[in-house]
Protein backbone atom coordinates (compact mmCIF):
# COMPACT_ATOMS: atom_id res chain seq x y z
CA UNK A 1 0.00 0.00 0.00
CA UNK A 2 2.80 2.32 0.88
CA UNK A 3 4.50 2.06 -2.50
CA UNK A 4 0.88 2.68 -4.38
CA UNK A 5 0.74 5.78 -2.31
CA UNK A 6 4.56 7.37 -2.20
CA UNK A 7 5.78 5.00 -5.33
CA UNK A 8 8.97 3.66 -5.04
CA UNK A 9 12.54 3.02 -6.30
CA UNK A 10 13.31 -0.42 -8.14
CA UNK A 11 15.09 -2.82 -5.81
CA UNK A 12 16.75 -6.05 -7.38
CA UNK A 13 15.73 -9.44 -5.22
CA UNK A 14 18.23 -10.82 -3.20
CA UNK A 15 20.89 -8.61 -4.41
CA UNK A 16 24.46 -8.68 -2.61
CA UNK A 17 25.36 -6.35 0.17
CA UNK A 18 27.97 -5.14 -1.42
CA UNK A 19 26.85 -3.95 -5.02
CA UNK A 20 23.84 -3.26 -3.70
CA UNK A 21 26.17 -0.76 -0.97
CA UNK A 22 28.54 0.54 -4.00
CA UNK A 23 25.02 1.56 -6.28
CA UNK A 24 23.69 3.59 -3.35
CA UNK A 25 26.63 5.08 -1.91
CA UNK A 26 27.62 8.64 -2.20
CA UNK A 27 30.69 8.22 -3.85
CA UNK A 28 31.67 11.80 -3.93
CA UNK A 29 31.15 12.56 -0.04
CA UNK A 30 33.61 9.34 -0.08
CA UNK A 31 36.12 9.88 -2.90
CA UNK A 32 36.67 13.65 -0.85
CA UNK A 33 36.85 11.51 2.60
CA UNK A 34 39.60 9.82 0.87
CA UNK A 35 41.07 12.63 -0.85
CA UNK A 36 41.21 14.76 2.90
CA UNK A 37 42.83 11.47 4.35
CA UNK A 38 45.68 10.97 2.18
CA UNK A 39 46.56 15.34 2.33
CA UNK A 40 46.63 14.68 6.29
CA UNK A 41 49.42 11.76 5.27
CA UNK A 42 50.78 14.05 3.08
CA UNK A 43 51.14 16.79 5.45
CA UNK A 44 51.93 14.66 8.52
CA UNK A 45 55.30 13.80 6.68
CA UNK A 46 56.15 17.36 6.74
CA UNK A 47 54.44 18.43 10.26
CA UNK A 48 55.06 15.56 12.42
CA UNK A 49 59.46 14.74 11.94
CA UNK A 50 60.12 17.81 14.71
CA UNK A 51 58.26 16.36 16.90
CA UNK A 52 58.99 12.60 16.73
CA UNK A 53 62.88 14.20 16.81
CA UNK A 54 62.39 16.04 20.41
CA UNK A 55 60.29 13.07 21.78
CA UNK A 56 63.12 10.58 20.73
CA UNK A 57 60.75 8.28 18.14
CA UNK A 58 61.84 7.58 14.49
CA UNK A 59 61.28 10.71 12.11
CA UNK A 60 57.47 9.23 10.42
CA UNK A 61 56.88 7.94 14.11
CA UNK A 62 53.74 9.71 14.28
CA UNK A 63 52.94 9.65 10.56
CA UNK A 64 53.48 5.40 11.30
CA UNK A 65 50.40 5.73 13.29
CA UNK A 66 48.33 8.25 12.08
CA UNK A 67 48.33 5.47 9.00
CA UNK A 68 47.19 3.02 11.10
CA UNK A 69 44.35 4.92 13.03
CA UNK A 70 43.37 6.34 10.04
CA UNK A 71 43.28 2.78 8.01
CA UNK A 72 40.83 1.62 11.06
CA UNK A 73 38.84 4.92 10.86
CA UNK A 74 38.31 4.29 7.32
CA UNK A 75 37.47 0.30 7.77
CA UNK A 76 34.78 1.54 10.30
CA UNK A 77 33.73 3.82 8.30
CA UNK A 78 32.59 1.51 5.33
CA UNK A 79 31.59 -1.02 7.60
CA UNK A 80 29.02 1.90 9.38
CA UNK A 81 28.11 3.28 5.66
CA UNK A 82 26.38 -0.67 4.99
CA UNK A 83 24.17 -0.76 8.15
CA UNK A 84 20.83 0.36 7.89
CA UNK A 85 19.65 3.55 9.59
CA UNK A 86 17.63 1.03 11.96
CA UNK A 87 21.11 -0.50 13.28
CA UNK A 88 23.28 2.68 13.02
CA UNK A 89 19.91 4.45 15.46
CA UNK A 90 20.18 1.46 17.90
CA UNK A 91 24.65 1.38 17.93
CA UNK A 92 24.94 5.53 18.18
CA UNK A 93 22.58 5.33 21.14
CA UNK A 94 24.41 2.54 23.23
CA UNK A 95 27.78 4.30 21.38
CA UNK A 96 26.42 7.49 23.62
CA UNK A 97 25.44 5.53 26.26
CA UNK A 98 28.79 4.46 27.08
CA UNK A 99 30.87 7.49 25.61
CA UNK A 100 28.79 9.58 28.17
CA UNK A 101 29.88 7.81 30.93
CA UNK A 102 33.32 7.60 30.09
CA UNK A 103 32.88 11.34 29.84
CA UNK A 104 31.35 11.93 33.53
CA UNK A 105 34.48 9.47 34.54
CA UNK A 106 36.95 11.28 33.35
CA UNK A 107 37.47 13.73 36.71
CA UNK A 108 38.53 10.74 38.75
CA UNK A 109 40.10 8.26 36.41
CA UNK A 110 40.91 11.14 33.20
CA UNK A 111 44.92 12.97 32.67
CA UNK A 112 45.62 16.33 31.17
CA UNK A 113 48.76 15.25 29.99
CA UNK A 114 50.52 18.37 31.25
CA UNK A 115 47.80 20.64 29.29
CA UNK A 116 45.42 21.67 31.55
CA UNK A 117 42.44 20.03 31.10
CA UNK A 118 41.20 16.63 31.87
CA UNK A 119 40.10 15.45 28.48
CA UNK A 120 41.86 11.88 27.75
CA UNK A 121 41.58 8.51 28.95
CA UNK A 122 45.87 7.26 29.19
CA UNK A 123 46.28 3.36 28.05
CA UNK A 124 49.76 3.54 28.05
CA UNK A 125 50.28 2.90 24.58
CA UNK A 126 47.72 5.10 23.34
CA UNK A 127 45.04 7.84 24.73
CA UNK A 128 41.30 8.10 24.35
CA UNK A 129 39.20 11.36 24.35
CA UNK A 130 35.37 10.32 24.73
CA UNK A 131 33.82 13.76 23.46
CA UNK A 132 35.00 12.72 20.33
CA UNK A 133 33.00 9.46 20.37
CA UNK A 134 29.92 11.83 21.92
CA UNK A 135 29.31 13.25 19.33
CA UNK A 136 28.41 11.27 16.70
CA UNK A 137 26.16 9.16 19.70
CA UNK A 138 24.47 12.65 20.81
CA UNK A 139 23.26 13.65 17.35
CA UNK A 140 21.65 10.22 16.66
CA UNK A 141 20.42 10.20 19.87
CA UNK A 142 18.80 13.57 19.63
CA UNK A 143 17.24 13.46 16.49
CA UNK A 144 15.58 10.49 17.54
CA UNK A 145 14.16 12.17 20.43
CA UNK A 146 13.08 14.63 18.04
CA UNK A 147 11.48 12.70 15.55
CA UNK A 148 9.88 10.65 18.38
CA UNK A 149 7.97 13.73 19.38
CA UNK A 150 6.68 14.44 16.14
CA UNK A 151 4.54 11.59 16.46
CA UNK A 152 0.96 11.49 17.89
CA UNK A 153 1.21 11.10 21.71
CA UNK A 154 5.10 10.89 21.27
CA UNK A 155 7.26 11.31 24.23
CA UNK A 156 8.57 15.59 24.92
CA UNK A 157 11.60 14.49 22.78
CA UNK A 158 12.98 17.92 22.30
CA UNK A 159 12.86 19.10 25.66
CA UNK A 160 14.39 15.13 26.31
CA UNK A 161 17.50 16.27 24.05
CA UNK A 162 17.85 19.43 25.23
CA UNK A 163 18.28 18.46 28.69
CA UNK A 164 20.71 15.92 27.69
CA UNK A 165 22.87 18.85 25.56
CA UNK A 166 23.17 21.03 28.46
CA UNK A 167 24.46 17.86 30.87
CA UNK A 168 27.02 17.49 28.13
CA UNK A 169 28.11 20.90 27.82
CA UNK A 170 28.36 21.45 31.50
CA UNK A 171 31.08 18.24 31.54
CA UNK A 172 32.74 19.77 29.13
CA UNK A 173 32.82 23.08 30.44
CA UNK A 174 34.58 21.49 33.60
CA UNK A 175 37.22 20.23 31.94
CA UNK A 176 37.09 23.08 30.36
CA UNK A 177 36.54 21.97 26.97
CA UNK A 178 34.20 24.68 25.31
CA UNK A 179 35.03 23.92 21.76
CA UNK A 180 33.95 20.75 22.06
CA UNK A 181 30.94 22.20 24.18
CA UNK A 182 30.08 24.68 21.50
CA UNK A 183 30.00 22.22 18.74
CA UNK A 184 27.77 20.00 20.81
CA UNK A 185 25.24 22.73 21.54
CA UNK A 186 25.49 23.81 17.90
CA UNK A 187 24.66 20.66 16.40
CA UNK A 188 21.89 20.84 18.91
CA UNK A 189 20.40 23.82 17.65
CA UNK A 190 20.58 22.94 13.83
CA UNK A 191 18.57 19.46 14.26
CA UNK A 192 16.51 21.92 16.56
CA UNK A 193 15.88 24.36 13.98
CA UNK A 194 15.19 21.52 11.08
CA UNK A 195 12.44 19.95 13.49
CA UNK A 196 10.72 23.38 13.54
CA UNK A 197 11.52 25.44 15.89
CA UNK A 198 9.90 28.92 16.21
CA UNK A 199 12.33 31.52 15.84
CA UNK A 200 11.98 33.63 18.50
CA UNK A 201 12.68 30.08 20.93
CA UNK A 202 15.77 30.16 19.20
CA UNK A 203 16.85 33.84 19.55
CA UNK A 204 16.13 33.15 23.86
CA UNK A 205 18.50 30.08 23.04
CA UNK A 206 21.21 32.48 21.59
CA UNK A 207 20.99 35.03 24.44
CA UNK A 208 21.22 32.79 26.89
CA UNK A 209 24.41 31.45 25.30
CA UNK A 210 25.85 34.88 25.43
CA UNK A 211 24.87 35.20 29.25
CA UNK A 212 26.41 32.35 29.62
CA UNK A 213 29.53 33.29 27.93
CA UNK A 214 29.77 36.31 29.76
CA UNK A 215 29.70 34.37 33.21
CA UNK A 216 32.39 32.07 32.00
CA UNK A 217 34.40 34.84 31.07
CA UNK A 218 34.10 36.59 34.63
CA UNK A 219 34.48 33.20 36.29
CA UNK A 220 37.45 30.97 34.27
CA UNK A 221 40.98 32.36 33.68
CA UNK A 222 40.84 30.12 30.88
CA UNK A 223 38.17 30.92 28.73
CA UNK A 224 39.19 34.86 29.59
CA UNK A 225 42.80 34.21 28.36
CA UNK A 226 41.53 32.61 25.32
CA UNK A 227 39.05 35.67 24.41
CA UNK A 228 41.66 38.28 25.61
CA UNK A 229 44.17 37.05 23.46
CA UNK A 230 41.70 37.06 20.58
CA UNK A 231 40.44 40.56 20.99
CA UNK A 232 43.65 41.70 22.08
CA UNK A 233 44.66 44.01 18.49
CA UNK A 234 48.67 43.33 18.61
CA UNK A 235 49.37 39.49 18.31
CA UNK A 236 52.76 38.11 19.55
CA UNK A 237 54.75 36.62 17.10
CA UNK A 238 56.21 33.84 19.79
CA UNK A 239 52.69 32.80 20.34
CA UNK A 240 50.79 29.59 18.51
CA UNK A 241 48.68 31.82 16.88
CA UNK A 242 51.78 34.12 15.87
CA UNK A 243 53.65 31.47 14.25
CA UNK A 244 50.56 30.17 12.14
CA UNK A 245 50.27 33.87 11.07
CA UNK A 246 53.41 34.44 10.08
CA UNK A 247 53.56 30.70 8.31
CA UNK A 248 50.46 31.78 6.31
CA UNK A 249 51.02 34.91 5.12
CA UNK A 250 54.90 33.48 4.30
CA UNK A 251 52.84 30.55 1.96
CA UNK A 252 51.42 33.04 -0.69
CA UNK A 253 49.44 31.58 -3.56
CA UNK A 254 52.26 28.02 -3.97
CA UNK A 255 53.72 27.94 -0.77
CA UNK A 256 57.51 28.06 -0.09
CA UNK A 257 58.05 24.13 -0.88
CA UNK A 258 57.80 20.85 -0.07
CA UNK A 259 59.69 20.97 3.01
CA UNK A 260 61.28 24.15 3.05
CA UNK A 261 58.34 25.19 5.95
CA UNK A 262 59.56 26.53 9.35
CA UNK A 263 56.70 26.51 11.19
CA UNK A 264 56.67 23.06 12.19
CA UNK A 265 60.01 23.44 14.17
CA UNK A 266 57.92 26.37 16.45
CA UNK A 267 54.54 25.19 16.75
CA UNK A 268 54.16 22.10 19.10
CA UNK A 269 50.52 21.84 17.50
CA UNK A 270 51.81 21.89 14.07
CA UNK A 271 50.69 18.17 13.49
CA UNK A 272 47.46 18.65 14.95
CA UNK A 273 45.23 21.77 15.35
CA UNK A 274 47.72 23.95 13.64
CA UNK A 275 48.07 21.33 10.47
CA UNK A 276 46.35 24.05 8.23
CA UNK A 277 49.67 26.44 8.77
CA UNK A 278 52.01 23.91 7.34
CA UNK A 279 50.09 23.38 4.26
CA UNK A 280 49.67 27.04 3.41
CA UNK A 281 52.99 27.64 4.16
CA UNK A 282 54.46 24.66 2.41
CA UNK A 283 51.96 24.02 -0.31
CA UNK A 284 50.01 28.07 -0.76
CA UNK A 285 46.57 28.96 -0.94
CA UNK A 286 45.93 26.50 -3.70
CA UNK A 287 46.12 23.54 -1.27
CA UNK A 288 44.61 25.18 1.34
CA UNK A 289 41.26 26.41 -1.16
CA UNK A 290 41.33 22.69 -2.25
CA UNK A 291 40.84 21.26 1.61
CA UNK A 292 37.95 23.96 1.84
CA UNK A 293 36.34 22.96 -1.47
CA UNK A 294 36.42 18.91 -0.32
CA UNK A 295 34.43 19.77 3.15
CA UNK A 296 32.48 22.34 1.40
CA UNK A 297 31.61 19.13 -1.09
CA UNK A 298 30.94 16.52 1.74
CA UNK A 299 28.36 19.21 3.55
CA UNK A 300 26.72 20.27 0.62
CA UNK A 301 26.74 16.71 -0.96
CA UNK A 302 25.07 15.39 2.08
CA UNK A 303 22.93 18.19 2.93
CA UNK A 304 21.36 17.63 -0.89
CA UNK A 305 20.67 14.55 -0.51
CA UNK A 306 19.07 14.79 2.67
CA UNK A 307 16.39 16.99 1.65
CA UNK A 308 14.77 14.31 -0.63
CA UNK A 309 14.63 12.07 2.62
CA UNK A 310 11.09 11.42 3.98
CA UNK A 311 12.04 9.99 7.45
CA UNK A 312 12.37 12.69 10.05
CA UNK A 313 15.02 10.81 12.15
CA UNK A 314 17.37 9.99 9.03
CA UNK A 315 16.93 13.82 7.67
CA UNK A 316 17.77 14.93 11.47
CA UNK A 317 20.93 13.46 12.10
CA UNK A 318 22.06 13.37 9.01
CA UNK A 319 21.50 17.56 8.95
CA UNK A 320 23.07 17.44 11.94
CA UNK A 321 26.15 15.42 11.84
CA UNK A 322 26.95 17.04 8.20
CA UNK A 323 27.19 20.48 9.98
CA UNK A 324 28.83 19.28 12.89
CA UNK A 325 31.50 17.88 11.00
CA UNK A 326 31.39 21.22 8.75
CA UNK A 327 31.76 23.75 11.50
CA UNK A 328 34.38 22.13 12.90
CA UNK A 329 36.38 22.34 10.11
CA UNK A 330 35.86 25.98 9.60
CA UNK A 331 36.39 26.33 13.01
CA UNK A 332 40.23 24.64 13.10
CA UNK A 333 40.97 27.06 10.25
CA UNK A 334 39.32 29.83 11.25
CA UNK A 335 41.36 29.93 14.87
CA UNK A 336 44.81 29.48 12.65
CA UNK A 337 43.83 32.83 10.56
CA UNK A 338 42.13 34.66 13.89
CA UNK A 339 39.08 34.70 12.86
CA UNK A 340 37.92 33.02 15.79
CA UNK A 341 39.70 32.71 19.75
CA UNK A 342 41.94 29.82 19.99
CA UNK A 343 40.32 26.11 20.56
CA UNK A 344 41.86 22.44 21.00
CA UNK A 345 40.02 21.19 17.73
CA UNK A 346 41.47 19.00 15.34
CA UNK A 347 40.67 19.08 11.28
CA UNK A 348 38.41 16.29 10.38
CA UNK A 349 40.64 13.20 9.04
CA UNK A 350 43.86 15.90 7.84
CA UNK A 351 45.34 16.04 11.72
CA UNK A 352 47.03 13.61 13.77
CA UNK A 353 45.01 12.34 16.72
CA UNK A 354 44.02 8.20 16.72
CA UNK A 355 40.48 9.79 19.03
CA UNK A 356 39.78 12.19 16.11
CA UNK A 357 40.21 9.87 13.32
CA UNK A 358 38.14 6.90 14.68
CA UNK A 359 35.42 9.01 16.00
CA UNK A 360 35.25 10.91 12.78
CA UNK A 361 35.09 7.41 10.70
CA UNK A 362 32.40 6.62 12.79
CA UNK A 363 30.64 9.89 12.29
CA UNK A 364 30.89 10.19 8.33
CA UNK A 365 30.61 6.45 8.53
CA UNK A 366 26.43 7.27 10.11
CA UNK A 367 26.24 10.16 7.46
CA UNK A 368 26.77 7.97 3.93
CA UNK A 369 24.43 5.27 6.00
CA UNK A 370 21.74 8.19 6.60
CA UNK A 371 22.54 9.38 2.59
CA UNK A 372 22.39 6.26 0.74
CA UNK A 373 19.35 5.57 -1.77
CA UNK A 374 16.39 3.78 -0.25
CA UNK A 375 13.40 2.15 -1.56
CA UNK A 376 11.42 4.56 -1.07
CA UNK A 377 9.35 8.21 -2.82
CA UNK A 378 11.36 11.45 -2.11
CA UNK A 379 9.87 14.13 0.09
CA UNK A 380 9.31 16.33 -3.53
CA UNK A 381 7.28 13.55 -4.87
CA UNK A 382 4.67 13.69 -1.84
CA UNK A 383 4.44 17.61 -2.03
CA UNK A 384 3.57 17.56 -5.83
CA UNK A 385 0.78 15.39 -5.19
CA UNK A 386 -0.54 17.46 -2.29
Amino acid sequence: MTEMVYGSIPQRGGDPVLPRWWRTIDKWTMSCILMLFGIGLLLGLAASPPLAAKNGFEPFHYVSRQAFFGGVALFVMLVTSMMSPTLVRRLGVLGFLAAFVALALLPVLGTDFGKGAVRWYSLGFASVQPSEFLKPGFVVLAAWLMAASQEINGPPGKAMSFGVAIAIVAMLALQPDFGQAALVLFAWGVMYFVAGAPMVLLVMIAGAVVLVGMFAYDNSEHFARRIDGFLSPELDPRTQLGYAQNAISEGGFFGVGVGEGQVKWSLPDAHTDFIIAVAAEEYGLMLVLLIILLYMTIVMRSLYRLMRERDPFIRLAGTGLACMFGVQAMINMGVAVRLLPAKGMTLPFVSYGGSSLIAGGIAVGMLLAFTRRRPQGEIADILRRR
